[in-house]
């Protein structure tokens, strides 16, 4: 049974936490656009720690059998996107995400609450996750 939108993104951001990603943050875009219903928006401290959140993240949902739609940046790692369809994942290096800034070009999207002190980076399931 393939899984819901908001399960992907809250299973994506939990990953990317795993990659100790920084500011994760689920955006609720549905009624809003089109292009996706969930955003999932995470930082990492460099160019390698975000390419290796983003094939982290790929690995993660390969192995569910599930495949990007398609995959933006990675030659470079400054902002890597990953497209699930109704989920799209964006992974910034720190000063990159500053200037793009989508939480704000987004500002009337619902946020996701996600409790990052919960979670063992071991990967096992401690956070709350918010409606």
């Amino acid at each position: 049974m393939p899984l819901k939108s908001r399960d992907l993104a809250i299973q994506a951001a939990k990953a990317a936490l795993q990659k100790k990603a920084l500011d994760v943050t689920i955006l609720d875009l549905s009624g809003l656009t089109v292009i996706a219903d969930y955003f999932v928006i995470c930082s990492g401290e460099s160019t390698t720690q975000v390419k290796a959140v983003a094939e982290f993240l790929e690995q993660e949902f390969a192995k569910k059998r599930i495949r990007p739609l398609g995959i933006e940046g990675a030659a470079h790692s400054h902002w890597i996107l990953l497209d699930y369809g109704d989920v799209i994942i964006h992974v910034f290096e720190k000063e990159t995400r500053a200037y793009y800034n989508l939480e704000k070009l987004w500002m009337d999207a619902k946020v996701v609450e996600i409790d990052e002190d919960k979670i063992d980076m071991a990967g096992k399931d401690k956070r709350a996750i918010h409606p």
